[in-house]
């Protein structure tokens, strides 16, 4: 076989000598984690977000998504992946302490809903930013309805060392070009090989084969889904509806074919979807009688709206959108969303998750990436189309190169890749962190079973359990241990302060308003139409 230094990136070799010497440091990660608010019952919660968990406007570690029900959790950016992990369990004994008897629910797909009104959009109160997030959610609501938007998930962020960029520019001869042009050229060639690859993740990750009927409203079966008891609809072979027809879409945003060739390409589209207005999106009409149904009738409200399984990210300023953030200072790290809640994981991931998501992404960093054609990028989407509804068909045939392959062969192939991303990781180890999770994993490949939409389903059907009875099933457990497990003193103080600052912080906002809301959106979207590029790299080839 073709090793990953002669087929890849030829001076990984000498990287791992470089990570010996301590010339570059480690990844650094951030998780974000969705989570409905249910009652006993196991159906969405109604009630307010707890005032004792804090403001969700200002809160910098824990808010809402789009829903008043659907709790996110934001941990700080850390080297460790455990750290991450256990500051997220923190917020989670935190919550549960203040949730009465409430629970989190810990799958990606939603609890008992009764229609879509029954779904509450989140509301971050009367000061003008506040009132653009809670006019956003209802465009969405009459944009894509609200039930979509009850679906939860992880968001995986990671930004790779600047010392690593330092060595690889050096490495590619690149010593003229500028760090930051740098930085956003190969971060794009990770979103790339990410996207020729995200497959992948779907098949290990993937935990959502099955969703209750109330999911479905209108009474639809669609095609590829067989019922299992009353109440429940499975797929046999599916991974994840979650990133299926039946989760997060949006057939406007197809149009715009985006597949992260250039920065300038990426920027340059998000802006005129967020300036083009869409007839149907006018007819529903934006301010009427005094109301706001959405934010304007563009293809998109804001950057935000655009759905996709990666993205490139900056934090932004004050002033800045997200993607004049990119335009003038770069990619600062990536964000994966494309993953599922791990239901029988209190936390919906774990650290082997973490430790071979960043193998993945490191080696999607160094593998060559060519620009993605049009002919290729939809070989892609079918690809993923294809690994969310039936991935666990033994029968089941990718497109590489125009060659059919299995998962457990092309899967296997890249696990023979990954395992020396792992070792030149865990150089940076005391132990072998990287390549036991590939270890762990790597059984998936060849036992569909193993993996948690497998797991689930085979739950589901060896109990003849229904999904809501299953999946509240293990938010008890899941509440009864987090209640237990004690907090650090120090974090207990930190997330008591953080309540209390959050409230205050939102009521100075809300009181230093004087401007009215449709002049704050008039200057915000003003704002959004400029450019902020400096570089001419940034004025160049696009897609």
């Amino acid at each position: 076989m073709i090793t990953l230094s002669e087929s890849l990136f030829p001076d990984i070799e000498r990287l791992g000598r470089l990570a010996s010497e301590g010339r570059f440091g480690r990844l650094r990660r951030g998780i974000e984690k969705e989570g409905l608010r249910v009652d006993g019952a196991g159906r969405i919660a109604q009630s307010l977000h707890p005032r004792a968990l804090g403001a969700k406007l200002t809160h910098p570690h824990i808010t809402t998504d789009y829903s008043e029900s659907l709790l996110e959790y934001i941990t700080p950016v850390y080297s460790r992946p455990e750290d991450a992990l256990e500051f997220l369990s923190d917020l989670h004994r935190f919550s549960y302490r203040r949730l009465g008897d409430e629970r989190i629910w810990p799958a990606s797909m939603p609890s008992r809903l009764d229609g879509n009104d029954s779904v509450p959009i989140a509301d971050y109160g009367d000061s003008n930013v506040g009132r653009m997030k809670h006019a956003y959610r209802r465009g969405l609501d009459v944009r894509y309805g609200r039930i979509m938007q009850a679906i939860a998930g992880v968001h995986y962020n990671v930004s790779l060392p600047d010392d690593l960029f330092a060595l690889l520019r050096e490495l590619d001869g690149e010593g003229e070009t500028a760090m930051q042009d740098y930085r956003s050229v190969r971060y794009f060639g990770l979103i790339r090989n990410f996207r020729r690859h995200s497959w992948l993740l779907l098949y290990l990750f993937g935990a959502s084969p099955a969703v209750d009927r109330s999911f479905l409203p209108d009474g639809r079966v669609p095609e590829g889904l067989e019922p299992h008891g009353d109440e429940t609809l499975i797929s046999p072979y599916a991974t994840s509806l979650r990133m299926s027809d039946l989760g997060y879409q949006n057939k406007v945003q197809e149009q715009l074919k985006i597949c992260f060739n250039s920065l300038s390409n990426y920027v340059n589209t998000l802006r005129h979807a967020i300036s083009t207005p869409w007839g149907d999106y006018e007819q529903r009409g934006v301010q009427v009688d005094g109301d706001w149904r959405q934010l304007n009738a563009n293809i998109l409200q804001i950057e935000n709206e655009y759905y996709s399984d990666i993205r490139p990210k900056r934090v932004a300023r004050h002033d800045e959108t997200p993607s004049q953030a990119l335009e003038a200072r770069g990619v600062e790290y990536i964000e994966v969303r494309c993953l599922d809640l791990n239901p029988f994981d209190p936390l919906g991931i774990d650290a082997v998750q973490s430790r071979f998501l960043d193998t993945f992404l490191m080696w999607c960093l160094l593998s060559e990436s060519p620009w993605i054609s049009d002919e290729e990028c939809e070989h892609l989407d079918d690809n993923r189309r294809l690994v969310v509804s039936r991935g666990r068909d033994p029968e089941l045939r990718l497109d590489h190169h125009g060659c059919k392959r299995s998962i457990a062969d092309w899967g296997g192939e890249i696990f023979a890749e990954l395992a020396e991303v792992a070792t030149l990781l865990d150089r940076l180890e005391d132990g072998t962190p990287h390549g036991e999770a590939l270890a762990a994993l790597a059984p998936r490949l060849e036992d569909p079973s193993q993996t948690p939409s497998g797991r689930l389903l085979a739950r589901l059907q060896s109990r003849d359990e229904e999904f809501i009875e299953a999946i509240r099933s293990l938010a008890d457990e899941q509440a009864e241990g987090l209640r237990e497990a004690p907090i650090g003193r120090a974090r207990e103080a930190l997330l008591d302060q953080l309540v209390e600052t959050s409230l205050q912080q939102q009521g100075d906002i809300e009181a230093a308003d004087v401007e009215s809301f449709a002049d704050f959106l008039s200057d915000y979207f003003e704002r959004a139409r400029e450019s902020r590029a400096l570089s001419p790299l940034h004025q160049g080839a696009s897609s």
